[in-house]
């Protein structure tokens, strides 16, 4: 089982930039893919990016691609989110998510979340 902490969410202005962490506990942080995922409020929770489990592979919704940037460093069982260019539409609580499996569905393994709030 693995347990997640995500960080670095806050306020910021259209334009602006944010880099989110989500810190893994456990040795085996390197045998999850790992995922960000977001929701918004009255929204259901939608798959934004997600990592290979040596980070070789990465994948991104249509809606942040170009934008945002995921990466991990499994040395320090940390995945990041770099947000660059926010927009309002990416205000939403943000989550990290560990899969064993290559998928865009979720697995049951989330953080508790930080909020993302993008002002116009």
């Amino acid at each position: 089982q693995v347990q997640l902490v995500e960080s670095g969410g806050g306020l910021v202005q259209a334009g602006g930039s944010l880099r989110l962490s989500c810190v893994a506990s456990g040795r085996t942080f390197s045998t999850y893919h790992m995922g960000w995922f977001r929701q918004a409020p009255g929204k259901e929770r939608e798959f934004v990016a997600r990592i290979s489990m040596r980070g070789l592979s990465t994948d991104y919704a249509d809606s942040v691609k170009g934008r945002f940037t995921i990466s991990r460093d499994n040395a320090k069982n940390t995945v990041y989110l770099q947000m660059n260019s926010l927009k309002p539409e990416d205000t939403a609580v943000y989550y990290c998510n560990a899969n064993s499996a290559w998928s865009r569905a979720p697995s049951n393994y989330w953080g508790q979340g930080t909020q993302v709030t993008v002002s116009s």
